[in-house]
């Protein structure tokens, strides 16, 4: 992986410019292969942003928007799609099941194959169904058999709340007790990540009575990158099953679910996949499953479609992760799913995982630059990043914290038309992402940060 600081130092000195400059961002956007890409999103216009002060912005219209780790941006064809079924309904009535372009009976398995190349995975071993908590519990339920002997889930620890509720949810259900049987892996004193060496050190040490490690692909708070392959594969030695919330991950980072033999993934579309609030989640099931993991749950979706209608009730249950479907798909999630399903097919995620490090690489470069703690002077506020510096081990987002209040911080940029993530106790997530951010956000993001920051200070000493 292409070192992001040495390429932008090169880049200045081609440039002749300082490493800082504009010049060095400009130059990046005129040489990004994948910079068309932002123009199949609409970007949200300053003066549409509630918090926003026009007064203290630079004139520039669309906002810096650094949070699609939350909720990506709306792709172009989004509305289109969703006029097109809201036309047919309007005029064919319950024809369009079987009619027009997406068919409702069958039209979220028309978008499989692309999901299916943004997690590495089989076409047939993705189902796009359900939000992601309830993906998740489809999941635990099958994969989670406890024993007497074999009965804990490992968990990192300050996992997304959904996912620690599940678990624990999950373990009460076949009546043990969360105490006992969810272990939470935390980073060592005094650090922010958890080592992959510990990850697996924990999963030898206790893995005889571990019967799921579930963690998040990438965690939330930190941007924390796990190492996958490594991890299932420790799981597998010990004879437990590993599964993998992938929300953070999905479209951010290289996925391989396949070919690193994950059990079982769950992910929702709405943050770097774009499909809107609340959108269609996905689930996974490694194929070597496909016959001997069956839904604790079923519904008529899980049916063969081959004969779902002929409405004998007697089950043709779909094997694999497709026989866990419980019923048909809202079509009005599909339209915005599959708008930004073939934007990703335009690239891949190679390519965009290739600019991702060096757009994230460069974030990083610039905020050492200008707000590294100085030991000579105390009092300039100084920003510590708490993401792994090494851009294998994070994807696009870096969490901050900052030596002034996190509050002030964020409203100070919401002010000036920047959109970024604050998280308690004390984290602004700030996520550059390749599809539609730029070089030149990032360099504009550090200028009004530094607005922000003075202002914020000014706040302090009154």
């Amino acid at each position: 992986m292409e070192n992001p600081q040495e390429k932008i130092t090169k880049i200045s000195q081609e440039l002749r410019c300082n490493p800082t400059s504009l010049s060095v961002a400009e130059y990046l956007d005129q040489h990004d292969e994948i910079k068309h890409l932002r123009q199949d999103f609409l970007i949200p216009k300053i003066s549409e942003l509630p918090p926003s002060d026009l007064s203290l912005v630079d004139g520039s219209e669309d906002c810096v928007y650094f949070v699609g780790n939350s909720l990506g941006l709306q792709p172009k064809n989004a509305k289109k799609y969703i006029d097109e079924e809201l036309d047919k309904w309007a005029k064919m009535g319950s024809h369009g099941h079987l009619e027009g372009s997406r068919p409702w009976v069958w039209a979220e398995e028309n978008l499989e194959d692309l999901m299916a190349k943004i997690v590495g995975a089989k076409p047939e071993e993705v189902a796009l169904m359900n939000g992601l908590t309830v993906n998740l519990h489809l999941l635990m339920l099958s994969f989670y058999k406890p024993t007497p002997k074999r009965h804990k889930i490992i968990l990192e620890d300050r996992a997304f709340p959904s996912d620690h509720y599940a678990v624990e949810s999950q373990i009460r259900l076949r009546g043990f007790n969360p105490d006992d049987s969810m272990l939470l892996i935390k980073p060592r004193e005094g650090e922010e990540m958890i080592r992959t060496e510990d990850i697996v050190s924990v999963i030898e040490r206790e893995g005889d009575s571990v019967a799921v490690v579930m963690l998040g692909a990438v965690q939330y708070y930190t941007g924390q990158f796990f190492n996958m392959e490594a991890i299932t594969k420790a799981g597998h030695a010990k004879g437990c099953f590993v599964g993998f919330d992938c929300a953070h991950a999905v479209g951010n980072v290289e996925l391989r679910l396949h070919d690193w033999n994950v059990d079982f993934a769950c992910w929702c579309t709405y943050k770097y996949v774009n499909s809107g609030a609340g959108g269609l989640a996905g689930a996974f099931i490694h194929q070597t499953h496909s016959h001997t993991v069956r839904p604790a749950l079923v519904g008529w979706w899980g049916h063969d479609l081959k004969t779902r209608f002929q409405m004998n009730n007697e089950l043709e249950l779909q094997s694999g992760v497709n026989g866990f479907r419980l019923s048909n798909q809202p079509i009005l999630l599909v339209c915005p799913l599959q708008a930004s399903l073939e934007i990703f097919n335009k690239t891949s995620m190679k390519e965009l995982r290739k600019k991702s490090v060096l757009l994230t690489g460069y974030l990083e470069y610039l905020i050492k630059h200008y707000y590294s703690k100085d030991e000579s002077n105390p009092d300039k506020p100084f920003i510590k990043i708490i993401s792994p510096s090494e851009p294998e081990e994070r994807g696009c987002q870096l969490s901050l914290c900052f030596s002034l209040p996190i509050r002030d911080v964020f409203k100070e940029l919401e002010k000036r038309g920047i959109a970024c993530d604050m998280r308690e106790p004390d984290v602004l997530r700030v996520a550059p992402v390749p599809l539609y951010n730029t070089f030149t956000d990032v360099h504009r993001f550090i200028t009004v940060l530094g607005s922000a920051l003075s202002a914020c200070n000014k706040l302090q000493e009154s």
